[in-house]
């Protein structure tokens, strides 16, 4: 079984102009990582023309499926049954961003076959980190 889930997501950046561009993001969650979840928007998505990769907690995603959350960088709320709004803020502004909540429900469900919530903390190798973070500190 594979240790990498990605799956690309359609966003629909909420801007003033009344379309509302569709950009391919995709989000990315990795076994060695358990707790977090990354999200990628494209270079010619982004003000700044480079790739831009946003981490968070899994768990925000998951409850951002049913109630309002974060309080800091990214924050993820429902919006109706089959969307969810994304905010992502930085000292440059705020990217206010819909999703599919089926997209983001199937890439959680794939990621909670290859980690179950609550477990992720078996992922870990405490030891094995501490002894990199020293070697690194030397």
């Amino acid at each position: 079984m594979s240790t990498v889930i990605e799956q690309p997501v359609e966003a629909r950046l909420v801007a003033a102009a009344p379309r509302m561009p569709s950009i391919p993001a995709t989000l990315h969650y990795d076994r060695s990582d358990p707790f977090a979840v990354r999200m990628t928007f494209p270079a010619p998505a982004t003000l700044e023309g480079v790739e831009v990769c946003w981490t968070f907690a899994r768990e925000l995603l998951v409850t951002g499926m049913e109630d309002s959350v974060g309080f800091g960088d990214v924050r993820v709320r429902p919006y109706g049954y089959d969307r969810l709004v994304m905010e992502f803020h930085a000292p440059e502004g705020t990217a206010v961003v819909h999703v599919h909540a089926d997209e983001v429900r199937r890439f959680l469900e794939r990621s909670m076959d290859l980690v179950p919530l609550g477990l992720e903390h078996h992922q870990v190798d405490l030891d094995h980190d501490l002894a990199e973070l020293m070697r690194d500190a030397c």
